[in-house]
């Protein structure tokens, strides 16, 4: 008979462990035991160089956050590891290590667009790891506001996304505002539709214009006749759906949990290459790191070649510019600035010979802060195929929300 010997059973193949199979176990947890005890005193040895090293700035005035060092941190640990973990969990890992030590450097503060759970709110905690204090702003406006009045060391903003294009609202902020960029964020975004009540009972959902435009053709063949309110935050249409008998949001994973929302629908966003780019804006931009990008905003005149003048400094210097953006400038009638991003440092010397050009050019430049250049995270090509011909996963039975007559939520 199968699993028995002599009359007597014999356990699973996989709880079948030999004498020497334990005692193999037990020294090698006995050797990671010991490696754990060398990391945590390497740790804390690194620890106390990083508290040395915060009494110098404090002492010498400089900002405790450098985004140059942070980059080259990344890529000396990816470069020095030969396996077996993956370079994105070594990057976790140096993350939290890193945010440790700007914790015990200076107790960070970093302002989001809140409450809590929204996308800016998981880009800062990507970039800024689980040691520091966040601090949930009403509006794009406040958290430019916190970081100028010092109520916040850093804020994060969103920019731009890959579908919806630039956020109006942040580069506007940056026509009157002393702060300055000092590194940027990628995060991919996947939205979820969620309630506490039944799909067939959703008559509203609540989100923000941005969200609802990336997810414009999966409202439309799913929900056209539910009415679709605008809030300030995807976590705000979230507490919002929360309290309201028929309401739904469009939000977060982690919203969802947070506020006891049942998800309805996941990945209904229309791309499957859905990308936010944020920018983290401070005091002072970062110093060189050898891959960085610069941002200025640049007001000229209004007359013939004005724009030719304009862009001719780059060319000349070969600089490439990967965003140019233009935006009212609410000064005079049909008077226009220009939102640049180029490739280079300001203390590059072709970088600073070309703004210096530029400026005997145009009616005024800003320069709005160089810093190291994040890598997007988009998938490839094929992947916006792949999302044509799936379906979004959904929660709930197999076949998705649950329908009227007509085929349709509500």
């Amino acid at each position: 008979m199968i699993g028995r010997r002599n009359g007597k059973a014999r356990p699973p193949l996989g709880r079948r462990e030999g004498r020497g199979g334990r005692m193999k176990i037990d020294d090698l947890r006995k050797k990671i035991d010991a490696l754990d005890r060398r990391i945590v005193a390497l740790i804390n040895e690194r620890a106390s160089c990083a508290h040395e090293i915060g009494r110098i700035k404090r002492d010498t005035n400089r900002e405790v956050y450098a985004p140059e060092r942070e980059k080259a941190v990344y890529e000396k640990v990816e470069g020095m590891s030969g396996g077996p973990l993956p370079a994105g969990s070594l990057r976790a890992i140096y993350r939290e290590i890193m945010s440790a030590s700007l914790a015990i450097e200076k107790k960070l503060v970093v302002a989001y667009l809140g409450p809590e759970a929204t996308f800016t709110h998981l880009a800062a905690r990507n970039k800024f790891g689980g040691s520091v204090d966040y601090a949930p702003a009403a509006s794009i406006t406040d958290i430019f506001g916190e970081v100028e009045r010092g109520a916040a060391d850093y804020g994060v903003v969103p920019i731009e996304n890959s579908n919806e294009g630039a956020v109006t609202h942040t580069l506007d902020m940056f026509a009157d505002s002393r702060a300055k960029i000092c590194a940027e964020i990628y995060l991919d975004i996947s939205h979820c539709l969620m309630a506490s009540c039944a799909p067939r009972e959703i008559t509203t959902i609540y989100s923000k214009a941005e969200v609802f435009g990336q997810c414009r053709a999966w409202i439309r063949e799913n929900c056209p006749s539910v009415e679709l309110i605008d809030c300030s935050s995807t976590a705000r249409a979230a507490e919002r759906a929360a309290g309201e008998p028929g309401a739904a949001a469009i939000a977060s994973e982690l919203a969802a949990e947070l506020y006891g929302l049942r998800i309805a629908a996941r990945g209904i966003e229309d791309s499957g290459r859905n990308e936010t780019r944020f920018l983290v804006i401070g005091r002072a931009s970062a110093g060189p790191s050898g891959d960085d990008k610069t941002s200025i905003l640049v007001s000229i005149s209004d007359r013939v070649g004005a724009l030719h003048r304009m862009l001719y400094p780059f060319r000349r210097h070969a600089i490439n510019l990967t965003k140019i953006e233009s935006r009212p400038s609410k000064r005079k009638a049909w008077e226009y600035y220009f939102f640049i991003d180029l490739e280079g440092h300001v203390a590059q010397k072709k970088v600073a010979e070309a703004l210096r050009e530029l400026e005997r050019q145009c009616l005024f430049v800003e320069h709005l802060g160089s810093y190291p250049r994040a890598k997007p995270r988009l998938p490839c090509a094929c992947a916006e195929e792949t999302k044509r011909n799936r379906r979004p996963r959904r929660a709930g039975k197999p076949g998705g929300l649950n329908r009227n007559r007509a085929g349709r939520v509500g």
